[in-house]
């Protein structure tokens, strides 16, 4: 059944648009240029972000920064475990389920480090991804408040994230 699900959409936007007359390879090709326009805008910001992340990784100054930043999120009842997942998830989403992976392998996916883990993966967002992508893709270059805004509600969903397990765990 769900193979047949594409050809019968396309199926169904063919026969649309024959009804209401529209050119359809036309409308398609036009809309495929636009798509690679947009991709050949967004390239370079998308490179920049994966070598950035890549330099960060290799480097060791993610771990550096995981290290100095773990005694204050254990005394602000963070597990340490997630540390890395809280700091890497507005960077990078694989990098952040390749975490997440990891703890539940090492932990358990009932874990409070699992659960919390899981919560926070579903409740925030690859913020720099999101920002490149959205405002490059329609060439705004000063972002604002934008950032700090969304680095905020980031923080704002781990501490949700820690809080809201404990509540569910007891």
């Amino acid at each position: 059944m769900a193979d047949l699900f594409m050809p019968a959409f396309i199926a169904v936007v063919v026969i649309f648009g024959l009804i209401k007359k529209v050119p359809i390879f036309d409308t398609f090709t036009y809309g495929a240029r636009e798509g690679f326009r947009t991709l050949y805008s967004l390239a370079p910001t998308l490179v920049g972000l994966i070598v950035a992340v890549n330099m960060l990784k290799a480097s060791g100054a993610s771990d550096l920064i995981c290290s100095a930043v773990s005694p204050l999120a254990e005394s602000l009842g963070f597990p340490k475990e997630i540390v890395p997942m809280i700091l890497l998830r507005p960077i990078s989403g694989g990098g952040a389920t390749a975490l997440l992976t990891g703890i539940y392998k090492d932990y358990g996916p009932d874990s409070f480090a699992g659960l919390t883990a899981s919560v926070l993966a579903g409740s925030t967002e690859t913020t720099f991804y999101a920002i490149a992508v959205y405002f490059g893709s329609v060439g705004i270059k000063k972002i604002r408040h934008t950032l700090l805004a969304a680095l905020a509600a980031d923080f704002t969903a781990a501490v949700m994230a820690v809080i809201t397990v404990k509540i569910f765990m007891r």
